[in-house]
């Protein structure tokens, strides 16, 4: 007499889950082998259930449970109406059975009497020819993973019949085994039939596969996991860590439990790097659940020991090494579709265009070569340790004023950054920043011209034009290091961002040089972000939306930098005060902001003497200089009328919108230099504008030009403009014709840089006659005033912040009888410098500064060191006070600020690492940006560096993008199934697993690299 089957329907409410259990109650009604008796659960409202005649007509019982309850509560609510020595067959609104499945499966348990329970093979109901579960198994260190999933169903695993688990939908449990082999709910809907394998394992029984048995599945019924990648993530990582408690040995639970916080820790990191952040907040959301569910724990401990029979040893030769784990994951593909998408930076001259403007730039700056620090401008010293350069870049304490604490400017943080690089000299950074610019930009010009276009030669036109724009040279020449590192950084700001929806990696890259290009030019903020939000709309409207989370997420570092800041400025000073240009406010020579001044910016030249023109030759004649731009300016402006519009037109709106800005911020004054008014420097905006001009000047010559010999004319006349413009201005140090200057090491005399060394806080006050008869006084902190320690705050400041030292600094040039010494040692200061203004000294500022030394000369308790060549410096007799140390209100906010801004920073330096996934994703993909479906593609010859190749018959399959060549390209895996993430439960989050008592705690502390795909 064959045993009687008891079918347990487990639903929810509505009408789409009524019609797939309508269906199901027919599948049921056809089987060869019906069940005996069948019980529905409805998880919530089962009014409609009730009054179904055909629900009546199957079912023998309804169940009504609150909305809540999952599969395996809903299964254990149905079991009091299971006769004794009845099968279960556990089933869901959603899985309808064929004809044949629950006599398969009865068979098979028939067949195997050692058996506990027997799983059906899972296909998609859309398309049953698609598998979507036949057996789950675990790794050595406890991952599940499918045996087969997501593959085209040709019987290729039906000879198959033992596993370690399976999926918990249309398993039938053993009359025997079905009180010991319960779902368990605290695994939260994940893994519940691989839990009850290794359960019946552990009992001395076995899980048999009976591929014979066909259930249609749906993919978000209630026993399947949900399709929200969010709550996906969560609930896997849940069940892993419930099944790692309570597989555990007694004796490394406390272990597990202490490790929980510290693994997700080291998973967020892992997650980052594998560019999955969506998987971050589940992972802490299931770390923090996991420790406090002690008593689901030791719930499921206690079943599992009431029935277990044989050793854990007995379950290993069913788990899955991690041999196989990386190549089931390894699908073997990658670059072979993204053979058109290889970079070929030396075979297409990249690497010589690189190494001539390496040539040219060392011969242009030939004498900084012997210099130890570059001044002049905007320059400055940095500081002389790295642990200084960033202290200065934290919020908290700068080196310049007395109790000012705030916000440090995010520039000084790019200045950290690049004084690191050079960390046993930070000044000799800057000499090298200047010798390497113009390979620098040509390096950024050249991969940013990859977005445009495959001809070797037009990227190294893109990127010598791009290292030729007159705003860049000027910045040289006139010692503007903001400039210089904009211009340096905005083309790679291009490459990255162009594609920043479609992958992660993209995305991380460009949040983190958006926040750099923001530092050095903060004018720049409304522009960029005029353009971000049109990406925004674009992305949207095309339903994109994973790109869009993407494109949200480059705003997030800029935002947490600059947010202190604005902060600051709102409460304390002007909210426009946040545009100002960061570093030393030097009121350097630029256009005038009229009509005149402005037309000048529209042809690129952010300055009067047009580059260095009106210097070299006769000024009536150099007025013609900006002719030289207008070949390249042709191109760019045909290019709205190319075959590639879209992105011509796009390239054309970056180059309005950085013009606009340009025009906006020249003659706006924001900050000031010991009291003259400092304009924003026009040149930043330039910088955007000549980005569009040359990615359109590409775009016309790629797609529009069609003739070779044309092409080559065009970029010739073009390009030999440009070098012709750029002569007077790598030309100007040499004949000295530029601002810059050898040094200095220190902005103070060597005495006090020496007293200083190591950056000691010893303070020195700077005083300095003004030539309109009136007095500039600062605090300089350490052995120099450093380019780092500058700070909006100081520079933007309408009123003095910190402790105003004005009125003591007068008294102590006058005839005041007080005691000086004593005021200015309470405030730390060590030393009184009393210094000259830069340009010629009127008489009034000349006599103003006689009569000064003689004031301090007769004063009481100061010690004239001398007169130096920054000016006359005093020592004071008496030791002064410390530097006044944080309260701990100010501890605690710089702590805090300090510490977002890491974290930030850090989780997109790790979605910026590329991984062997995301570069095979990249290059399976077109570089290229905006191609239109009828383009060619260009293919270099092969062996040879002669002209390029047109193949009219092979299109580029991603061509319908205006922004970008492609939808989601990445292969995300924070929305894909986890058997296509990174193997990364192979990590020291895995190094305290279930193992074997008998053979104690296995690899307790080992730590695991993460798996290979």
């Amino acid at each position: 007499m064959p045993t009687p089957v008891h079918a347990i329907i487990v639903a929810r409410p509505g009408s789409s889950a009524h019609a797939q259990l309508l269906r199901t109650l027919d599948a049921l009604t056809l089987q060869a082998r019906r069940p005996d008796a069948v019980t529905l659960v409805v998880s919530g409202d089962g009014s409609g259930a009730r009054a179904s005649d055909a629900v009546a007509a199957v079912v023998e019982g309804i169940i009504e449970a609150h909305g809540g309850t999952s599969y395996a509560e809903a299964v254990e609510l149905a079991r009091p109406r299971v006769a004794e020595g009845a099968a279960v067959w556990l089933l869901a609104h959603d899985t309808a059975p064929h004809p044949q499945a629950l006599a398969q499966l009865a068979g098979a348990l028939e067949r195997s009497p050692s058996a506990a329970f027997a799983a059906p093979k899972l296909v998609n109901v859309d398309n049953e020819r698609e598998l979507v579960s036949l057996g789950v198994t675990m790794t050595t260190l406890g991952r599940s993973v499918e045996l087969a999933a997501g593959e085209l169903d040709q019987g290729q695993h039906d000879r198959g019949e033992d596993a370690l688990g399976s999926d918990v939908r249309g398993i039938l449990i053993r009359s025997e085994a079905r009180d010991r082999l319960r779902p368990d709910p605290a695994l939260a809907g994940a893994d519940e039939g691989l839990d009850l394998g290794v359960r019946a394992r552990l009992s001395g029984a076995r899980v048999v596969l009976a591929p014979g048995a066909r259930v249609s599945v749906h993919p978000d019924g209630p026993a399947a996991l949900p399709r929200n990648a969010a709550q996906r993530a969560y609930v896997t990582r849940l069940a892993q860590l419930h099944r790692r408690l309570s597989y555990a040995p007694a004796a490394a639970v406390p272990l597990h439990w202490l490790s929980l916080l510290p693994l997700a820790l080291w998973r967020t990191i892992v997650h980052l790097i594998g560019k999955r952040p969506a998987s971050v907040f589940p992972e802490w959301g299931a770390a923090i659940m996991a420790m406090v569910r002690v008593g689901a724990v030791a719930h499921s401990r206690k079943g599992i020991r009431s029935s277990r029979t044989a050793t854990w040893s007995s379950i290993a030769p069913l788990r899955m090494t991690r041999a196989q784990l990386s190549r089931r994951l390894d699908d073997g593909h990658g670059s072979e579709g993204g053979a058109l998408s290889e970079l070929n930076f030396f075979s297409g001259g990249g690497a010589w265009a690189v190494l001539g403007a390496l040539v040219v730039g060392v011969a242009s700056f030939f004498t900084l070569l012997a210099w130890p620090a570059i001044g002049g401008g905007a320059l400055l010293p940095l500081r002389n340790t790295v642990a200084a350069l960033w202290e200065d870049a934290a919020w908290g304490q700068h080196g310049l004023g007395i109790g000012v604490v705030g916000p440090a400017d995010p520039f000084s943080g790019v200045i950290a950054v690049l004084g690191t690089l050079w960390a046993g000299a930070p000044s000799f950074s800057i000499v090298l920043l200047w010798l390497l610019a113009l390979p620098l930009a040509v390096l950024g010009g050249w991969f940013a011209a990859t977005r445009i276009t495959d001809r070797g030669g037009l990227r190294i036109f893109g990127g010598v034009a791009w290292a030729l724009a007159p705003t860049f040279l000027t910045a040289l020449v006139e010692g503007r290091p903001a400039a210089v590192l904009l211009h340096l950084l905005l083309p790679w700001l291009f490459h990255a961002a162009v594609v920043a929806h479609r992958s992660w990696g993209a995305a991380g890259a460009a949040s983190i040089i958006l926040a750099a290009v923001l530092a050095c030019a903060p004018v720049l903020a409304p522009a960029l972000g005029l353009l971000w939000a049109t990406a925004l709309v674009i992305v949207l409207t095309r339903g994109w939306f994973h790109g869009a989370v993407r494109l949200l997420w480059m705003l997030a570092p800029t935002a947490v930098l600059f947010a202190p800041l604005v902060i600051w400025q709102v409460r304390y000073g002007d909210l426009w005060a946040v545009f100002a240009d960061p570093g030393l406010a030097w009121a350097g020579p630029q256009v005038a902001g009229d009509s005149a001044g402005r037309l000048l910016l529209a042809t690129g030249f952010p300055t009067s003497d047009l580059a260095g023109w009106t210097e070299v030759i006769d000024p009536a004649v150099a007025v013609w200089a900006p002719l030289l731009i207008v070949p390249i300016a042709l191109l760019a402006l045909a290019a709205a009328i190319a075959p590639r519009w879209g992105a011509g037109i796009t390239l054309l709106a970056v180059a309005m919108t950085g013009l606009a800005t340009a025009f906006v911020a020249v003659g706006v004054v924001v900050s000031f230099a010991n009291g003259v008014p400092v304009e924003i420097w026009p040149g930043t905006g330039l910088s955007l504008a000549w980005a569009g001009v040359v990615g359109a000047a590409l775009v016309t010559l790629d797609t529009a030009v069609t003739l070779p010999k044309l092409r080559v004319s065009a970029v010739t006349v073009a390009g030999l403009a440009l070098a012709l413009c750029a002569v007077p201005a790598l030309t100007a140090l040499h004949t000295d014709r530029t601002v810059l200057t050898e040094g200095p090491e220190s902005t103070l005399p060597a005495f006090v840089a020496a007293e200083a060394k190591g950056d000691r806080d010893i303070a020195t006050l700077v005083l300095v006659p003004q030539n309109d008869g009136g007095l500039a006084a600062e605090v300089v902190w350490g052995a120099s005033e450093t380019l780092g320690a500058q700070t909006t705050m100081l520079s933007t400041a309408t009123r003095p912040p910190g402790t105003d030292i004005s009125a003591l600094s007068v008294d102590l040039l006058s005839t005041r009888t007080f005691d000086a010494p004593s005021e200015l040692g309470a405030h730390g200061i060590h030393f009184v410098l009393l210094d000259q203004v830069d340009t010629d000294e009127s008489d009034a500022a000349r006599a103003f500064r006689v009569a000064a030394i003689t004031a301090l000369d007769q004063r009481a308790g100061f010690v004239k060191v001398g007169e130096t060549e920054k000016g006359v410096l005093w020592r004071l007799e008496a030791t002064p006070a410390e530097r006044a140390a944080l309260s701990n209100v100010q501890e605690g906010t710089a702590t805090a600020v300090t510490t977002l801004q890491l974290i930030v920073l850090f989780a997109a330096l790790l979605l910026a690492i590329p991984t062997r996934s995301s570069r095979r994703a990249a290059r399976a993909q077109s570089r290229i940006v905006g191609r239109s479906p009828e383009e060619p593609i260009v293919l270099p010859r092969r062996h040879d560096d002669q002209a390029h190749e047109e193949h009219p018959d092979q299109r580029d399959p991603h061509g319908e993008d205006d922004i970008d060549d492609t939808a989601d390209a990445d292969a995300d895996t924070a929305d894909a199934p986890d058997d296509t993430a990174d193997a990364d439960d192979e990590t020291a989050e895995d190094a305290l697993e279930e193992s074997d008592p008998e053979q104690g705690v296995e690899a307790e502390h080992s730590t695991d690299r993460e798996e290979e795909r």
